[in-house]
């Protein structure tokens, strides 16, 4: 077989399933193939991410880097995270319902979303007629898998036909086997004591849809033509089962065979034998039977064993037997059908020359199954998902700034207001409006220079008008969600959304282009801004300070503007000094969005109200965000949505969203015309160029050509949708740099900001 060798060596993977020893089939399958891996490539590093459906119930042994406690979707976020940080290429995963939490096993899919590695998904399981959760959970897998390994070329049709998977991407490869000797069974009975009886064997957890029932209805008619025989039941019951109902089923199945006079013919033998007991086994007994009933069936860790080790098998046509079984490896039988089992186990213990030649050719069927090989052909997809993974193009170090651009955001835009979402560039009519953007539009509409004015007047009144019809005289507070048929959602909105839309006033009130906005703006931020006092939220108040600042402006006499910004900066001052540790200069104990608000609010704050500890507090924390913002390449790294929330927790990577490139930009221009200190242009201008490409995955997310801005960079690339907060974000950030630019001839070299 030739391999393809990847761009750079492949020395580490990631492999994740369930592991020894806990007690399933998939959890042999997975120590078994890494074990082969471990042997047939020495120098690869496999670190084993075991799924945890008993936390603590395991004894796991070293090879298992990690144990993803299953029904914990922080837990698959915190093996992605580790998963990165180990520097693993590739992620191999191991599939199955039942063993990933979420509904249809859904966790497993937001663990892949965040690793940025070429991912191989085995199969283990293919449904013919899934649920809608299980199609839904299937697919988002199959478009972030780059090969999809199936066991039986049934497979390969059904995952083309159900879910139009391209055939280029999905590759067969036999489930493993192991490595025995052909031995004759009567040399391996003394051990059982089954010396003398012909042996018919079942093994694996034991379960209603094995088809137990229809053998023991089978055994009379055996026993009747070889009364020794002895057929034997090896397996522990399934523990799902053992939690519904404990042995029941067991008991219920010994039953049925003192019923029918068999007894002493049928054998249960109950417990989760390892690997070479259980291989001795297989080899003690002259017939293997898979009675199961359910046809869909794609994979038998148990049937692929058996043939293995050269055992004449006789088995009901789910898929895999269908496919292992064929062209005389095998014997087939009708579902059920307890006669056709007779006849065919009472010929074959019977005729010596048919048993001993099946038996030699599913044997040598089973020298093509060896785990060595499965684990070479899995290398070659592994190297190959690898090797053809895109070589990611540094961005050049001459970026330049956009100019400001409304473009897209009049394409979200309608004579009601600024819509929330998009599906890529298509406004997504579904989810309505909300203050918090057309505040935000407001703002820009003040901020944009280059703007025809008859467009602006129209859309600062239509973004105006939002605003005004979303103050909620009755509750004293901005409502914030308008369905699209302009009813409201709520009567008042979060603390956040008010806060905003009064910094979104007073903004309006100090810089709009015409006198009635101006006016419109001063009399509504006059008789709304009371409620900033009520505010409790950090960033709400940060929001409060920032329009007080920019009122007093407006009024340098304004009180209740006086009162907001040097109350809530010594508030702020006050929860600083609470949560403050050496390694932790920050208002609050997590983090979350728009962090940068708060110290821009305490530098503009400090600088209005000549207060030099507020405005020190305001550099100080600013330092201190910018530098867990800055990667290890020196570029912005905005902080990640799945950071927001961890109690004094280093930040996060992804997502990255565009709102905080522009807080950061916005803070670190304050802090240049407050101090005139040349880093924090720089610092603005390398939180600007996160937008154009200079980031973590060397991805623009401004579409230069209309103005546009993705939602957000993901760890396997962008969020390719266009909605509201991402556009104002990339249209505020380009005018506040465009505004630091004429502070000098020119915004400083962006080459000095990017790494």
């Amino acid at each position: 077989m030739d391999r393809m060798v990847a761009l750079e060596p492949l020395d580490r993977i990631a492999l994740i399933g369930n592991f020894l020893p806990r007690k399933c089939g998939l959890a042999t399958f997975t120590t078994d193939t890494f074990n082969a891996l471990r042997d047939r490539y020495p120098d690869l590093a496999v670190d084993v991410y075991a799924m945890d459906d008993r936390p603590g119930a395991y004894a796991y042994p070293p090879e298992v880097t990690h144990a993803i406690v299953q029904n914990d979707r922080i837990a698959y976020l915190d093996a992605a995270r580790r998963i990165e940080a180990s520097g693993a290429q590739a992620v191999w995963v191991q599939h199955e319902y039942g063993i990933y939490g979420g509904p249809a096993g859904e966790h497993i899919v937001a663990l892949l979303d965040r690793v940025n590695v070429p991912v191989v998904i085995t199969l283990h399981t293919i449904l013919e007629h899934p649920n809608a959760d299980e199609r839904r959970v299937l697919e988002s897998l199959l478009r972030r898998a780059a090969k999809v390994v199936v066991m039986a070329d049934k497979g390969r049709e059904i995952l083309m036909r159900v879910h139009g998977t391209d055939a280029r991407k999905i590759v067969m490869i036999p489930h493993g086997v192991h490595d025995r000797p052909f031995v004759v069974p009567d040399a391996m009975k003394d051990r059982f004591g089954w010396t003398g009886r012909p042996v018919i064997l079942t093994f694996g957890l034991l379960a209603p849809n094995k088809g137990i029932e229809t053998m023991i209805d089978a055994m009379p008619q055996v026993a009747a033509s070889h009364p020794d025989a002895l057929y034997v039941v090896l397996g522990a019951t399934h523990p799902h089962l053992v939690a519904h109902e404990g042995e029941a089923y067991r008991d219920r199945l010994k039953a049925q065979a003192a019923r029918l006079g068999v007894a002493d013919n049928v054998c249960f033998l109950d417990g989760f034998v390892e690997q070479d007991e259980l291989l001795d086994y297989l080899q003690a007994a002259d017939l293997y039977v898979t009675p199961y009933s359910n046809p869909a069936q794609i994979t038998s860790g148990t049937l692929s064993y058996a043939v293995g080790v050269g055992k004449v098998v006789v088995s009901t046509p789910y898929v895999h037997a269908t496919e292992i079984l064929a062209d005389g490896h095998g014997v087939i039988v009708d579902f059920g059908d307890a006669d056709a089992f007779a006849r065919e186990i009472v010929d074959l213990l019977g005729n010596d020359v048919r048993r001993d030649t099946l038996a030699e050719r599913a044997y040598a069927r089973g020298r093509t199954m060896l785990f060595p090989r499965l684990a070479e052909a899995a290398m070659v997809e592994i190297e190959r998902a690898v090797a053809a993974r895109p070589s990611r193009v540094r961005i050049a170090a001459d970026l330049t700034a956009l100019t400001p651009d409304f473009a897209a955001v009049e394409r979200m835009s309608d004579a009601t207001g600024m819509l929330q979402h998009s599906i890529y560039s298509v406004p997504d009519r579904r989810h309505g409006y909300c203050i918090d953007d057309n505040a935000r539009a407001l703002i820009l509409m003040s901020q944009i220079d280059d703007l025809d004015e008859v467009q602006r007047d129209k859309w600062t009144t239509i973004y105006a008008a939002f605003v005004q019809y979303a103050w909620n005289p009755d509750k004293r507070r901005f409502r914030n969600f308008m369905n699209f048929d302009r009813t409201w959602c709520e009567d008042e909105g979060s603390e956040d959304s008010n806060g905003r839309t009064l910094w979104a006033l007073a903004i309006t009130a100090r810089d709009a282009r015409s006198h009635k906005h101006r006016d419109w703006a001063t009399a509504l931020y006059e008789q709304t801004a009371s409620i900033a006092l009520d505010l409790g939220s950090p960033r709400a108040r940060a929001f409060a300070m920032l329009a007080a600042v920019a009122m007093l402006e407006v009024n340098p006499g304004h009180a209740l503007s006086t009162e907001i910004a040097t109350r809530f900066g010594a508030e702020l001052v006050t929860l600083l000094d609470a949560t403050r540790r050496p390694e932790w200069q920050w208002f609050e104990i997590v983090l979350a969005y728009d962090n940068a608000r708060l110290p821009e609010a305490m530098i503009r704050a400090g600088k209005a109200l000549k207060r030099d500890d507020f405005l020190q507090v305001g550099l100080d924390t600013l330092d201190w965000i910018v530098g867990r913002q800055t990667s290890p390449e020196g570029r912005f790294r905005a902080i990640g949505t799945e950071s927001f929330g961890r109690p004094y927790a280093e930040p996060l990577p992804f997502d990255q969203q565009p709102l905080e490139a522009q807080a950061t930009v916005e803070a670190c221009a304050a802090a240049f015309e407050a101090t005139g200190d040349q880093r924090w242009r720089e610092e603005a201008v390398k939180a600007y160029n996160w937008y154009l490409g200079a980031n973590d995955l060397d991805l623009p997310l401004a579409t230069v050509a209309d103005g546009g801005c993705f939602d957000g960079l993901m760890p396997t690339g962008l969020n390719r949708n266009q909605g509201a907060e991402s556009i104002l974000a990339l249209q505020l950030a380009s005018c506040a740099i465009s505004a630091l630019s004429k502070r000098r001839a020119s915004v400083a070299d962006p080459r000095r900001a990017v790494a």
